[in-house]
């Protein structure tokens, strides 16, 4: 939560919106988003709407007489009453170059698509999916090894400081918000089924899938029928020769044939079972020669 942090130092937070308590873990005890936890600590006032266009959320938004309202990953649509109601309008945190990957998952879809860099837009909300005017841009290097999660935790550092810079420019004038092309790519939300591994693929692919897919929704696979999680893989040199998906025979090292090249897998949690290196994968579960993942 650093563009809220950052917002409440500099210029004054009246109240967030986020998301209802949700079940969670185990027991599905109700849990607050992490959101509503930054906000307590920071003594914000808290809204939790089912919808933030119902009527009674726009009633208590109207009482505020909004300079303007930021936007950062909230996961609902803002319709025509919420986005009229601020003075200067409904500005948005975006984690991507827009109009590249406008959508729920952007930060996963540019490692899929094997980008090496992304970067932070702030806009001005409009009714379309991440299609209003743009305000300011920062470009941001993606690691060859970088996961998803280790990625936004950059980019919304980031966003922190570029939100700041876009609403003092918004309102002294500074800044004028510059239409996006009409076309553009598509992020859109990843389900469990995004994360199978396909060894036909090349090695690349592959290490892009694993990166691009953590922490959610996980990269798998299956060895005998069971399930077992990739959390973390490298790209080795091309050895060859070998079906995909065949682990190949090594000691200290858990490789596997691809459909071009060879990758490594350094962490994984097969079923039941916490998570282990690659080496002791070996040891537990590869003694028969020619063992495959499907």
């Amino acid at each position: 939560m650093p563009a809220l942090r950052r917002l409440a130092e500099t210029h004054g937070v009246l109240l967030v919106i986020t998301q209802p308590d949700r079940p969670a873990g185990r027991g599905l005890a109700l849990t607050a988003p992490p959101t509503k936890e930054v906000a307590r600590e920071l003594g914000i006032p808290v809204l939790q709407p089912r919808s933030i266009n119902a009527l009674s959320a726009l009633d208590q938004l109207r009482e505020l007489d909004l300079d303007v309202l930021v936007v950062a990953a909230f996961g609902q649509f803002l319709r025509e009453g919420v986005l009229r109601l601020p003075r200067l309008g409904c500005v948005n945190i975006h984690a991507s170059l827009l109009p590249k990957y406008r959508g729920a998952a952007p930060v996963a879809w540019a490692i899929l698509r094997g980008e090496t860099e992304t970067g932070v837009t702030t806009f001005v909300l409009d009714e379309g999916m991440d299609t209003g005017p743009c305000l300011l841009q920062r470009t941001v290097a993606v690691g060859p090894d970088e996961t998803a999660g280790e990625l936004e935790a950059r980019l919304a550092e980031v966003g922190a400081d570029l939100i700041v810079e876009s609403l003092e420019g918004i309102a002294t004038g500074q800044i004028v918000p510059i239409p996006q092309p009409a076309e553009g790519t598509l992020a859109p939300k990843l389900h469990r089924e995004d994360g199978r591994i396909r060894w036909e693929w090349e090695a690349r692919r592959i290490h892009d899938l694993v990166r691009g897919t953590h922490p959610w929704p996980g990269a798998h696979t299956t060895l005998r029928d069971r399930l077992v999680k990739v959390h973390r893989t490298r790209v080795v040199e091309d050895e060859g020769g070998r079906a995909p998906g065949t682990i190949l025979p090594r000691r200290d090292r858990l490789l596997v044939a691809t459909g071009r090249g060879t990758l490594e897998i350094l962490e994984l949690q097969p079923a039941g079972c916490r998570t282990i290196s690659g080496p002791e994968f070996n040891r537990g579960y590869c003694r028969i020669p020619g063992t495959r993942f499907a």
